[in-house]
């Protein structure tokens, strides 16, 4: 059985999406097991409500909230009542607690996870590292750091490649993952003293498939699995690619209503429009997870709906499953030993 914790407060539509996205998953999975953190009186109505096995998933009391407008630090070391540090306290002290999911504060999550639960012994820092859709059908591509760590040094990015490549491998059975350095331009010689330096560790780090530089501009063509860069260039890169894809989808949604034209040419692609729209749903990939930390911690979107919790879910389960965080650790020890990485 793995048990994993869900932070059940914090997010723009909690706790209605986490209870349903944690029953659907329970549903699925049989030997999943869910501990919902959070306000009682809001949880046990809408769990009534509900139709699961209940020998599977209980409640733990947590009737504060950390928001987005509290520091940090400071909240998860003062707000001991709320759901996301009774999360953490759980998942550091009960053994059986594999995993966390949370789609509540940011900071507040990797603060948590660097105070609460620490790094497997020789990362040098845990990043965030997210999914992204491609144009080729089927093919996702991921981001690593997508900003856990706005400055990082070349060592840190080499770490990133290692961690992701078996995140890729293990959460997707994608072999072999293509690694690509995020860079100005794709020559080897382009980019900052730390980039060059980071091109020359991944060109030589025999554990990652490395294919060189990429520009912002290909990350959603699907010719990569990896994309490692800093946490301040990967935010950017992330949320610069979101915010394209929703405003070309505005765009498009104008366009046909305006005139009656268009509006009978939108019938006709209707079908296509939304399956491009479905294809473009970050609901339907999951979360970021949070590698290099000693347990496994996915962090969903503030406006996560129930789909987005089960994803989230399922994506921490079959992590555990496959036995990530052991891997990891074992490639940084090897790693560690032939190039001090």
């Amino acid at each position: 059985m793995i048990k994993i914790v869900v932070d059940a407060m914090g997010g723009d539509n909690s706790p209605v999406v986490n209870v349903k996205g944690a029953v659907s998953a329970l549903k699925e999975i049989d030997d999943l097991q869910v501990v919902l953190v959070g306000d009682e009186a809001q949880l046990q109505p809408l769990l009534d409500t509900e139709s699961y096995d209940k020998s599977r998933l209980e409640v733990l009391h947590a009737p504060d909230v950390i928001s987005c407008n509290d520091k940090p630090t400071e909240a998860i070391k003062n707000k001991k009542d709320s759901s996301m540090s009774k999360a953490f306290e759980l998942l550091r002290s009960d053994s059986e607690a594999r995993a966390m999911v949370s789609i509540g504060s940011t900071g507040a999550l990797l603060a948590g996870t660097v105070l609460r639960v620490g790094r497997i012994r020789g990362v040098k820092r845990p990043a965030f590292c997210p999914i992204l859709p491609t144009v080729v059908p089927n093919k996702i591509v991921s981001i690593c750091d997508s900003g856990a760590n706005v400055d990082c040094d070349a060592l840190y990015l080499q770490q990133f490649a290692v961690m992701g490549s078996l995140y890729l491998n293990k959460a997707f059975g994608i072999e072999n993952p293509r690694v690509a350095l995020l860079n100005i331009g794709v020559e080897e010689e382009k980019g900052d003293a730390m980039t060059k330096e980071a091109y020359e560790l991944l060109k030589n780090t025999a554990s990652i498939n490395f294919v060189g530089n990429m520009e912002a501009r290909d990350l959603l063509k699907g010719e990569v699995d990896l994309v490692v860069c800093d946490g301040f260039s990967g935010n950017v890169l992330l949320k610069s690619t979101e915010g394209t894809c929703i405003e070309l989808m505005r765009l498009i949604k104008n366009a046909m209503k305006s005139s009656f034209k268009s509006k009978i040419g939108a019938l006709l692609v209707k079908s296509k429009l939304y399956e491009i729209k479905d294809l473009m749903d970050y609901n339907n990939y999951g979360g970021a997870v949070l590698l290099g930390a000693a347990k496994t911690v996915v962090k969903g979107h503030g406006s996560s709906n129930e789909t987005a919790i089960y994803n989230c879910i399922k994506q921490a389960y079959t992590m555990e499953k496959n036995e990530l965080i052991t891997a990891i650790a074992e490639e940084i020890r090897l790693a560690s030993e032939v190039s001090n990485l």
